[in-house]
């Protein structure tokens, strides 16, 4: 390991700073890729529809009961089940808006979700960390701080999701303070919150506020925060998420609803049964935030895969979850809703699995024409880890998906007729002008391939690629700069911390 960190200096004083592609909106240029028919899409929404009139969705919560019984809903009170029928539906769709804009600190880092926008999101929520050099342990705050810089130094991922690997020392009640700090000041990109309850979603608007220097009312015209909920699968809405989703729409701010269901276990196992719940629970969440504030930003969001029958295990990357992340978008375009969905797999190491299982669920992802795709760059073990070396993987596995979306140049110089007649049959084109001209831009650059022959590959040390990205990330973090921020808005954050945590003190916050 010493070994591969002394390499991974020498390098950066080599070559400077690690190749990347540079931070860019990326458009599908391609259709969508769409599994159902037409015919198939509206059996599927007419399934989710008697799911919603006649079974209903457990919402725990009497103020969320509340809001949908004043809306015209059935609402049972000992139960707490409650039956939307399709026209409050309709009137909740009307209003939410099919793509929005999200702003951070850096407005050159802002983000549209929706249309055919594909915005690549970084690991969150996993309860582990791993490296190479470390090995697994627990999430703690100086990982997060890690995970931050990453997360900030390559610009394929463009926002964060929910706490990347959330910091057991610290209190959980207050904890929330520590790394939205963290991702504010460490990244200038979108940062989401955690949206457990409303007092932590309403502490990460507030702070974002003060780091972007606005008013918490002027951020409700200019939305930056994001947050996703999940529903219980199967159909219950716990009030701690929302409450999350309810102060996410009181403010202007994005929400995600997300039902997480693994066929199987959670939805029955056939993947028209796991559509059609999946689209009742998701339902009944986007009606919810157009209930708290018609118009307020909601995303359609997707979390399907299948569990493994032999063991219960969840599986990712199978060609299951590729279909269910394809035939969930075909959804969220029949509402006309951005869509979110995932990259994700079950490996328990950075391996060949993890490799095949990602990019399958990638493939599902972008060719659905997924708006926000989640744990693009860093899940490993089911979610259960933040990997250092599957990081370096990702991000290139993100450009070169990149790579295949930018578009193919047809103008005159691209297609080199002059080219074509300067080279006689049987020559070739490596010292042309046309090819000088753009030798070192005309191809995509990987970060982490090793494109030299067997010979030449042995005789630098035979590393293979889990091997190199432990001196990838290493470099990265020796490039690392933090973005600055103005010292006044600094002060303003920390005095806001100081005072909310002693607001929250051993209390629910």
């Amino acid at each position: 390991m010493a070994r591969a960190a002394r390499r991974a200096r020498r390098q950066g004083k080599d070559r400077g700073k690690v190749p990347q592609l540079p931070w860019t909106r990326v458009d599908n240029p391609y259709p969508p890729l769409e599994p159902l028919s037409s015919d198939q899409v509206e059996a599927i929404h007419l399934a989710s529809l008697d799911i919603l009139e006649n079974l209903g969705i457990e919402v725990m919560g009497e103020d969320v009961q509340a809001l949908f019984l004043a809306a015209g809903a059935e609402v049972d009170s000992t139960t707490g089940i409650v039956r939307l029928d399709r026209g409050l539906v309709d009137r909740a769709l009307s209003t939410a808006p099919s793509s929005f804009t999200l702003t951070p600190r850096n407005p050159a880092r802002a983000i549209t979700v929706g249309g055919n926008r594909i915005n690549f999101g970084f690991v969150s929520g996993a309860p582990n960390v791993h490296d190479r050099i470390k090995g697994r342990r627990a999430g703690n705050m100086r990982d997060f701080k890690t995970l931050m810089k990453f997360a900030q130094s390559f610009d394929c991922v463009h926002f964060m999701g929910n706490q990347v690997a959330p910091p057991i020392e610290l209190p959980p009640n207050n904890r929330h303070l520590d790394t939205y700090r963290a991702a504010l000041t460490l990244t200038d990109k979108i940062v989401s919150g955690v949206p457990i309850g409303g007092g932590r979603i309403r502490d990460l608007i507030e702070m974002t506020a003060i780091v972007r220097g606005l008013s918490v009312d002027a951020l409700a015209g200019d939305p930056t925060v994001l947050g996703n909920i999940n529903i219980n699968s199967p159909r219950k809405l716990d009030q701690e998420m929302a409450h999350g989703a309810m102060m996410l729409a009181r403010h202007n701010q994005a929400t995600i609803v997300t039902p997480f269901t693994l066929m199987g276990a959670m939805t029955p196992v056939t993947m028209a049964a796991a559509l059609a719940q999946q689209n009742a629970e998701a339902l009944l969440g986007i009606t919810l935030t157009q209930l708290v504030r018609p118009g307020a930003p909601v995303v359609y969001g997707a979390f399907t895969s299948n569990v493994d029958m032999r063991s219960g295990a969840p599986t990712f990357g199978t060609p299951e979850n590729a279909k269910a992340n394809l035939a969930g978008a075909q959804l969220a375009r029949r509402y006309g809703l951005p869509h979110r969905t995932s990259a994700c797999n079950a490996s328990n190491t950075v391996d060949a699995q993890a490799a095949y299982e990602t990019e399958m669920a990638l493939t599902g992802a972008v060719f659905g024409h997924g708006n926000l795709i989640y744990h693009a760059v860093g899940w490993l073990e089911g979610g259960l880890v933040a990997s250092f070396e599957k990081i370096i993987l990702d991000v290139e596995l993100v450009q070169h998906m990149m790579g295949l979306l930018s578009p193919i140049d047809t103008s005159r110089e691209a297609l080199a007729l002059d080219a074509i007649a300067e080279t006689p049959p049987g020559g070739h084109f490596f010292g042309s002008p046309h090819t000088m001209a753009r030798y070192e831009t005309a191809f995509y650059q990987p970060l982490l391939s090793d494109w030299r022959n067997s010979q030449a590959w042995e005789e630098a040390g035979g590393e293979n690629a889990t091997e190199r990205a432990t001196a990838l990330w290493q470099q990265v973090l020796a490039d690392y700069s933090e973005p600055a921020m103005e010292p006044d808005r600094l002060e303003a954050l920390d005095a806001f911390i100081r005072t909310r945590r002693q607001e929250i003190g051993d209390g629910d916050p």
